[in-house]
């Protein structure tokens, strides 16, 4: 067998583009929409100026945008509004409450109940909501119980993934392969149609993370359950009015018995003076400091330099002066329309009617230098901000997808929408199972009856939407219809073939498996799944053996999510809450990558008959 030749010009090109891509949607440093807006624009801008045609096979630029009217985006967005229903509604309050009642007395057994449950929603419902409802439960009762909450997070988010992968709608990843499979002619996968394999691999993860995973988690100080007050970066601002003005550094820190710590002096607009004890203060000036909450607070009152984020700050004349004021502990989330972005551009204070007080990241340096002020600091994933106003904002605060409130008491809102809600949802699944409708449709019809019956507003369905989510899919299926017209998905076929020449169709296909298996936990799994979908279906063919098991390896391939903090958004969100490492990510995942892997590529050429 003789290495292939190389295609043609064009499929070369977007080869290389797809190189690219997976390279972007690596780094975290660019968003994630970035990329795949940068991608989607190179793609048509370079097929407007360079047409293909070959044959009989034409490649329209405008073709590409297609992606947004794809009915797989269609159901995914259907369905993340299907979610936000249960979520504003509370559908799944009592089950929280019920968890948390069990654990006082069976934890190990509660343990196990847990994490099925959570795997079994996580099949029919975005798994995000869920690992956000059980955060606290579960770090409250493990500390009620004196065990470390490290040892229970990961186990639980993980087994959100492993549930997802049981049905079609379970994530959107499942969804793509699966529409994308049927827009290549193969018959219609439908909802519960690799549940037996799901079901069995699904099982050995699930007491893999019960009875083992625990084990190999070391004992972590996670930043929810730490009582201890955490450090912040804030500004005290020295107003026209400040007694301060004319004093210096040494004399302010008398009057705080030597606990201020200044960091830097913030003058003007890009000036920062050194902390010496003979600097005068003047009005208009910052003082760039670290410390706790509390003593943040107690400097505001002893000093009369208010607590300042950006241009906002809280006093008689402000907005947001209220009787009922609290400070509350909130982390960016992944996938937050506010993260890569500033608090002064993000237009914070006005979009919560919060104040910002303070930053604390951990690890990292706060005050890059470059004349930034608090409120023009980029805000990363993970970041910790200490927020004041009133307690109405702070509650609705909890019921934002962009932030996790670091409160151990957060409770989800509860109606009497709720029975309503989880009706509608389980209708959307009802109608789909049962073939009676297609999922993008039941799923629609689902998010317009949320509406009508006032489970959600206009407002809630529109901010369930992810910009992130959207962008991706449709820069992954413009790629995966591009390799496929240009015959670049041709070519990855034979090399990979070549590659596993000799072969059994078996190791061919747990070798597919396995490389999707790594690109999910370094790419975004939606472009790994839609890009692995038409190779898997041209390997298939060409080794005539049924594609709907090679397009089910690429399926679970681009579940397994595990081995990386970066592999999937709930997974960050567990790191931030079980103050873990990278290197347990890689401790625990990698083990139930392997579980996985195994379990599946025994399983599939079993179910099939090869």
């Amino acid at each position: 067998m003789f290495f292939p030749e190389l295609p043609n010009l064009h499929a070369l090109l977007i080869l290389l583009l797809t190189a690219i891509a997976l390279l972007l949607f690596s780094r975290d440093r660019i968003p994630l929409e970035t990329s795949s807006l940068t991608i989607l624009v190179a793609l048509t801008l370079g097929l407007t100026l360079f047409p293909f045609q070959s044959g009989q096979k034409t490649l329209h630029a405008v073709d590409l945008f297609s992606g947004f009217g794809h009915q797989a985006l269609v159901a995914v967005c259907a369905l993340m509004v299907a979610g936000q229903g249960l979520v504003r509604t509370g559908a799944l309050e009592p089950l929280g409450r019920l968890l948390s009642k069990l654990w006082g007395r069976w934890p190990q057994l509660s343990l196990l109940l847990t994490l099925v449950i959570a795997a079994l929603l996580s099949a029919f419902v975005n798994n995000t909501p869920i690992v956000v409802l059980l955060l606290p439960i579960l770090v409250s009762v493990a500390m009620r119980t004196k065990r470390s909450p490290s040892s229970v997070l990961m186990p639980m988010g993980l087994a959100t993934l492993l549930g997802g992968m049981g049905t079609t709608i379970g994530t959107s990843t499942n969804l793509l392969v699966v529409s994308v499979a049927s827009d290549m002619g193969l018959k219609a996968i439908g909802m519960f149609d690799f549940l037996l394999p799901a079901a069995i691999a699904g099982f050995l993860g699930i007491f893999y993370l019960w009875a083992i995973a625990p084990r190999l988690l070391p004992s972590r100080e996670t930043p929810m359950s730490d009582v201890s007050p955490r450090v912040f970066a804030a500004e005290l601002s020295i107003t026209e009015e400040s007694p301060l003005i004319g004093e210096t550094l040494a004399d302010v820190m008398k009057r705080t018995d030597g606990r201020l710590k200044v960091e830097r002096v913030h003058r003007g607009s890009n000036t920062f003076l050194l902390p010496i004890p003979d600097v005068t203060l003047r009005s208009g000036d910052r003082l760039l400091v670290n410390d706790t909450p509390q003593q943040l607070k107690e400097f505001e009152q002893i000093l009369g330099t208010p607590l300042y984020s950006g241009e906002y700050r809280v006093d008689e004349e402000h907005p947001l002066q209220a009787k009922d004021q609290q400070i509350a502990e909130v982390v960016v989330v992944r996938g937050s329309s506010v993260a890569g972005v500033s608090l002064r551009r993000a237009r914070f204070v006005q979009r919560y009617n919060l104040v910002v007080l303070a930053l604390h990241r951990q690890g990292r340096a706060v005050w890059p230098g470059g004349g930034n002020e608090l409120a023009d600091i980029l805000l990363q994933v993970s970041d910790v901000l200490l927020v004041q106003g009133a307690k109405t904002q702070i509650a609705a605060l909890k019921k934002d997808s962009n932030m996790l409130v670091l409160d151990a008491t957060t409770d989800l809102p509860h109606t009497d929408k709720a029975p309503l809600a989880l009706a509608i949802m389980a209708m959307i699944v009802i109608l789909a199972a049962l073939n009676i409708l297609p999922i993008a449709i039941s799923a629609v019809f689902g998010a317009l009856m949320l509406i009508l019956t006032q489970c959600l507003t206009w407002r809630d369905a529109t901010s369930a939407l992810s910009a992130q989510v959207i962008l991706i899919v449709v820069a992954s299926l413009a790629l995966g219809n591009a390799l496929l017209t240009t015959g670049g998905t041709t070519y990855i076929t034979q090399v990979f073939l070549y590659l596993t020449h000799g072969a059994a169709p078996g190791m061919v296909l747990s070798g597919l498996m396995l490389l999707m298996a790594i690109l999910t936990n370094i790419v975004s799994n939606n472009a790994a799944a839609v890009i692995g979908t038409p190779i898997a279906v041209s390997i298939a063919q060409q080794l005539g053996q049924p594609p709907e098991a090679f397009v089910l390896a690429v399926l679970f391939g681009a579940n397994m999510s595990y081995a990386t903090p970066m592999g999937y958004q709930t997974n960050l969100l567990v790191m931030n809450a079980g103050g873990y490492t990278f290197s347990d990510f890689l401790r625990i995942g990698m083990p139930l990558s392997l579980l996985m892997w195994l379990s599946l590529s025994f399983l599939l050429p079993l179910i099939y008959g090869f």
